[in-house]
């Protein structure tokens, strides 16, 4: 078993067995140290789980992230029985339940993590449970707050120095910052989706040990979490955006009539049937990247068409969404200009200046306010509210990264319904 610092553990957070083995096969022939059995295959396929990895990695510490918040005896028993060489605690946990899983850890011959997720005071949480006897102590940001752009880096640095416990690190880790989890601290190294989500998860685990082991970034291009929602809407799908918001968000009859693709800022215009004063004005008050969005009230004649659009090539504004009529789509094709609309009509209506500029409105039924982001694609249109732009770019990425692993097991031999054992996930009857 590996012993020296620092440690490579993979996290297995899947909630199929079948898959978290291929996975753990891979990382194994990459040069992976320790093997997690994360929360969720845990929560899904019990602690044989455990029993299962141990018997087919012998040579390998198995991890068990039970998050362990009560009866501390209990569950690091069961899971130290199970063959669990590391058991995970968490450190917002009452003391006694500590004391009993470092008891527990003692009896039965396996360490104790405990993880810092959500723990208000990190530094005087940790010394504490230095005092409390625990083996390791993991500086965690999950997965959901990842999405929002919480780096557990700059934690891990502030407790490196004033704690004696081999410090471990987890939170969206990828071949690039595990080098600096290293210079930060970090003992251990915890990585999920940079490896789990690769389609070769055996090279993505030998360039982030390479990494670890230079204290060099190998750079990376997936597996981040990004803080501009741009860099990610011009790398992901529409179908990836619905998916990251349950399905949510899409544009009703809304269709691609010309260009390929977009995202960017709203700017919202309230019209009337036929009436395309506010539209084209709205693209006097619209700037480079923003998408004009138009409420013509579903129907009428057209409130756009190729004069329009030559104004917005020329301001460099993404695109058009137009619930109601567009026309001239031979010419606006010429131009390569972004529209999206409800229907093509020839005839336009009359500029009578009815309507509003930057108020929220209905577009394909969806409501739109100045600033949400507007993203649009072959399959349709979608809209994310400002205030969460960052946090549903980050789970689109996710989404892609993770449909990134699907296809490559299916190029493999399998096909969707096996790898994702569908019939196993059907509603119970």
């Amino acid at each position: 078993m590996s012993t020296s610092f620092p440690i490579l553990q993979v996290a297995l957070d899947y909630v199929n067995l079948k898959r978290a083995i291929k996975t753990a096969r891979e990382s194994a022939a990459g040069g992976v140290d320790w093997i997690e059995v994360g929360t969720p295959l845990i929560k899904s396929e019990g602690l044989d789980s455990v029993r299962e990895l141990r018997r087919l990695f012998p040579d390998k510490k198995i991890v068990a992230d039970m998050k362990v918040m009560d009866t501390g005896r209990f569950e690091v028993e069961a899971a130290c029985k199970a063959g669990a060489d590391v058991v995970v605690v968490l450190g917002v946990t009452d003391d006694s339940t500590i004391r009993e899983a470092v008891s527990a850890g003692r009896n039965y011959g396996c360490m104790i993590m405990a993880d810092l997720m959500n723990v208000a005071d990190p530094i005087n949480r940790a010394l504490a449970l230095e005092e409390l006897g625990v083996d390791f102590i993991c500086v965690h940001v999950s997965i959901d707050q990842q999405m929002s752009g919480v780096d557990p880096l700059d934690v891990l640095l502030r407790l490196s120095g004033k704690i004696k416990t081999p410090l471990a690190v987890a939170g969206g880790l990828n071949s690039e910052s595990a080098a600096k989890a290293v210079i930060n601290g970090a003992c251990i190294v915890i990585v999920g989706g940079a490896i789990t989500k690769a389609s070769d998860a055996a090279k993505a685990t030998k360039d982030i040990k390479k990494a670890m082991s230079l204290k060099k970034p190998v750079k990376s291009t997936l597996y981040k979490r990004f803080i501009e929602p741009r860099e990610v809407y011009k790398r992901v799908s529409t179908a990836n955006i619905s998916d990251a918001m349950h399905r949510a968000g899409v544009m009703e009859g809304i269709r691609l009539f010309s260009g390929a693709g977009f995202m960017g800022p709203a700017v919202t215009v309230k019209t009337y049937p036929g009436d395309w004063a506010k539209p084209i004005e709205a693209i006097d008050e619209a700037g480079e990247g923003d998408v004009i969005v138009v409420d013509a009230g579903g129907t009428g004649k057209a409130v756009w068409g190729e004069l329009a659009s030559e104004s917005c090539v020329r301001k460099k504004i993404a695109a058009v969404v137009v619930d109601g009529a567009v026309r001239d789509i031979k010419e606006i094709r010429g131009l390569g200009f972004n529209v999206f609309a409800r229907e093509i009509k020839p005839a336009a209506g009359e500029p009578k200046g009815m309507g509003e500029i930057n108020i929220p409105i209905s577009c394909g039924q969806m409501t739109v306010r100045p600033g949400d982001w507007v993203v649009g694609d072959a399959d349709g249109v979608v809209v994310v509210p400002k205030e969460d732009a960052l946090e549903v770019a980050n789970r689109a990425m996710d989404v892609f990264e993770r449909e990134n692993r699907v296809r490559s097991e299916i190029k493999k031999g399998s096909t969707l319904s096996q790898v994702l054992e569908i019939k196993r996930w059907e509603k119970a009857k």
